[in-house]
């Protein structure tokens, strides 16, 4: 890096082996699909606390993996909006996530949700 005196201003100029080349070949070798696949991996998965397992064996509750991926959009869609607890409704499932840690903390089925009062929420994502 050269550095240039122009009258009372210092200006750094970078030479021309300073600049990255954006066709390096560890650029070069990396297609747009390994890239966005490097990015999806890095996504943070959700987790079920101790609680919300035990509310979905009582309940005879379980997610595939295409649900997952809603809830996990879903809560993707709460964080950006600020939300820290929500309510998830998805497939006649309610779910109650806590977003920071994208942790989900219980689990409500189809009949139970009629009766249920959800409270401690501060937004909720309907899919």
């Amino acid at each position: 890096m050269k550095i240039m005196n122009n009258g009372e201003m210092n200006r750094i100029q970078p030479k021309a082996s300073d600049v990255p080349n954006r066709n390096t070949s560890a650029n070069s070798n990396k297609g747009f699909d390994s890239i966005l696949q490097s990015a999806v991996s890095n996504i943070q998965e959700i987790k079920l606390s101790k609680h919300a397992q035990a509310r979905m064996i009582e309940r005879n509750i379980s997610l595939t993996k295409p649900q997952m991926e809603k809830i996990g959009d879903a809560v993707n869609r709460a964080n950006s909006k600020g939300i820290r607890d929500s309510l998830v409704l998805l497939d006649k499932i309610a779910l109650i996530v806590n977003v920071p840690s994208r942790t989900i903390v219980t689990t409500v089925d189809e009949k139970s949700i009629k009766e249920s009062v959800f409270t401690n929420i501060d937004g909720a994502v309907i899919l």
